[in-house]
């Protein structure tokens, strides 16, 4: 297995589009509810401009040039924190791939990321447990802990 890792760009929105439709996929059957309506569509034209506007960027995981994972990351700040933080926004590694160390080297990818970046941390939000309970161990493997909290959401416009 040959693995490499690139910073993507608007042209990749597509992969990373897929990929991210995948997860969103995963989670609703995993959990019973549709937590999510997105389209692949309407996911690779808004990565691509979120890409193109510099307010998104994203890290693809590649196996002998075939994707097999993502992070999806934001810039944002936080007074808590001590300024400027990165939020990882979905983070998704093929079933094929989990277990073989993709996940672990696309994390350590982000945190270079943000190092070069000066960010004080990165956050992200697990799945919902317990159905995510091993998302949640490979987490904090790799380095992140809890926090508290759950995340909480509010729809302010329609998608129409």
């Amino acid at each position: 297995m040959k693995l490499k890792f690139l910073q993507a760009t608007p042209d990749h929105a597509e992969v990373i589009g897929s990929l991210v439709v995948q997860l969103t996929q995963e989670i609703c059957e995993r959990t019973h509810a549709q937590h999510f309506d997105i389209d692949l569509e309407g996911t690779v034209q808004r990565c691509e401009a979120l890409l193109s506007a510099g307010h998104y960027a994203a890290i693809i995981g590649c196996s002998d040039d075939i994707p097999v994972a993502v992070s999806t990351i934001t810039e944002t700040y936080a007074l808590y924190a001590g300024g400027k933080i990165g939020v990882i926004q979905e983070f998704y590694v093929i079933p094929e791939f989990r277990r073989s160390g993709v996940g672990a080297l696309l994390i350590e990818q982000v945190r270079i990321y943000g190092q070069q970046r000066g960010w004080s941390c990165i956050e992200l939000c697990t799945p919902p447990l317990p159905e995510f309970e091993r998302t949640l161990s490979f987490y904090q493997h790799n380095g992140l802990i809890p926090v508290g909290g759950r995340k909480m959401r509010q729809n302010l416009a329609t998608n129409g």
